[in-house]
């Protein structure tokens, strides 16, 4: 795709639990990710473009998973799948290297960090829609995990509240190649407007990031 541009004073990037749970070696869910994720060279490919952002001026935006907690979910009287699924796992668990940001990922001062989603949206019963509406936001660069749970049902929820968003391709990974397929060639291209490489979006951001360096 060629003529992608972005305007830093509309434009965020949103990153996606970049937990140690997603995207560490030792991480709960890392050897099954790592297949996907080292084929597309996910994890690079988002600290790249994390670091382009931030050079080129673009406010960074996390959409951060809930961390379980004791006592989590054991008085709710309905429980979605995917949310007993972290229960029983103690995903991303509070208080433990397993929640925390993985070093090299983790917000700056001036970055919005939304409250914890419980389930995948990190627009549902979050005061993400809000931090973004004030800061005159409304175009979504979004990269992270996984790209069939949390960066799927994202994307979807920013369409739904007039969002423009771009998906990274290969700055997401899930758990099976079929799983990515389903959501980057079958589902997300109903609901998102872009769905671009890593050096597509490099390309894109490099002049922005010259024009704030000073350079040309």
């Amino acid at each position: 795709m060629t003529g992608l541009s972005y305007d830093t004073g509309i434009t965020a990037l949103l990153v996606i639990d970049p937990y140690n749970d997603f995207i560490s070696d030792g991480g709960l869910y890392w050897d099954r990710l790592k297949g996907v994720a080292e084929a597309n060279n996910c994890v690079p490919n988002m600290q790249q473009i994390l670091s382009t952002s931030r050079q080129a001026g673009l406010r960074v935006c996390y959409a951060l998973h809930h961390r379980y907690r004791p006592g989590d979910y054991e008085t709710w009287k309905y429980i979605a799948p995917i949310q007993r699924s972290n229960w029983r796992h103690k995903s991303f668990e509070y208080g433990t290297w397993r929640g925390e940001i993985r070093s090299g990922f983790g917000p700056l001062p001036g970055d919005i960090v939304a409250h914890e989603h419980w389930c995948s949206s990190g627009f549902a019963n979050t005061d993400l829609d809000q931090q973004l509406k004030v800061h005159g936001l409304h175009r979504l660069i979004i990269i992270g995990l996984l790209a069939n749970t949390c960066l799927e049902a994202t994307a979807r929820f920013a369409a739904e509240l007039g969002y423009d968003a771009t998906v990274v391709k290969d700055a997401t990974a899930s758990l099976s190649a079929e799983e990515m397929h389903v959501a980057l060639d079958i589902n997300l291209p109903n609901y998102v407007n872009a769905i671009v490489s890593t050096g597509e979006i490099i390309e894109a951001l490099s002049p922005l990031s010259a024009s704030s360096s000073g350079s040309l």
